[in-house]
């Protein structure tokens, strides 16, 4: 095959399957005597493979791994591609444990408060278990912002600030980036809360769910250069 030929059926662009070459995703091509590039099996199925693990782990660990299956030996690769799909299994328990918080946490009742229930920087970190630096981070992002003392000046997170805090705590941990919770967090705080986080959690579920499906995809391809590379031993 050409170039180009390989570029259609993998879906890439020709300077894409150039760059892969040069990366070590495709092993190098063969030259015709005037230096034009011929591709193979083993060429497309890696194109392939890099294509749908790009999608599931990544273009830096997608191209390590389809790289790790053209060198000695391939084990590498299967661990590799292993690790993959056990960092989506930890997503997943990880946005399972968010779901249940955040239903938990925003069902608590924050009426009849006092002064005296709202906490500082630090008894808030240590309850949440992370640095105050944390607290100060996501007050500066505006995902929690907590009071402050009328006369020293320093942060004093009520009870309606502490849940902000805590499901903000738990979101992160599901993945969630500092970007979209900042956006997401107005709703959060007006009475739609429980709903809008439901929402948010279940967009991250279909986003690993496309993910591992990637990562499938991306097995049967690799399954198809690991055969490939059986035949030519």
């Amino acid at each position: 095959m050409r170039t180009a030929d390989v570029a259609r059926r993998a879906g890439y662009s020709v300077q894409q399957i150039r760059n892969l070459e040069r990366d070590g995703v495709l092993p190098p091509a063969t030259r015709t005597a005037t230096g034009y590039r011929i591709y193979g099996e083993m060429h497309l199925q890696s194109a392939l493979a890099y294509r749908a693990l790009a999608a599931g782990a990544g273009p830096t660990g997608a191209k390590e791994i389809v790289r790790a299956v053209h060198q000695v030996p391939t084990s590498r690769a299967l661990a590799l591609l292993d690790a993959a799909h056990a960092r989506l299994d930890t997503e997943r328990t990880e946005l399972s444990r968010a779901r249940e918080a955040a239903e938990a946490i925003s069902s608590e009742p924050i009426d009849d408060v006092r002064a005296s229930d709202s906490m500082d920087v630090s008894e808030l970190a240590a309850a949440l278990g992370v640095r105050p630096s944390t607290l100060r981070h996501w007050d500066a992002e505006d995902l929690v912002v907590p009071d402050r003392d009328p006369v020293r000046g320093t942060r004093r997170y009520t009870p309606a600030q502490v849940r902000d805090a805590r499901i903000v705590h738990q979101l992160r941990k599901a993945g969630y980036r500092i970007a979209p919770l900042r956006a997401l967090m107005p709703d959060l705080r007006r009475a739609r809360r429980l709903e809008d986080v439901a929402s948010a959690l279940a967009a991250r579920e279909a986003d690993i769910a496309a993910r591992s499906e990637a990562l499938l995809d991306g097995a049967v391809a690799l399954g198809a250069v690991f055969s490939l590379r059986r035949g030519a031993t």
